[in-house]
């Protein structure tokens, strides 16, 4: 009985690499992960801008209250 058991266990294993390779596999996840890394490069380069905006700005504030200091 538990070999028979174990054989099905095999068939269903097979089954389902091979339903795993048809759905895209390894070949679908590494797409994947390569449209996420092109979104988390573009959302760095924005984050980057905005940062350096709000700093251009900040500076901007410092620079005339010092100014009004004097």
């Amino acid at each position: 009985m538990t070999v028979l058991a174990f054989i099905i266990a095999i068939v269903a294993l097979v089954i389902a690499v091979l339903a795993y390779q048809k759905a895209g596999g390894i070949r679908d996840l590494q797409e994947q992960a390569e449209a996420l890394r092109f979104v988390a490069d573009n959302l760095r380069e924005k984050t980057a801008d905005a940062l350096d905006k709000l700093e251009k700005a900040l500076r901007k504030t410092e620079e005339e209250k010092s100014k009004g200091k004097k």
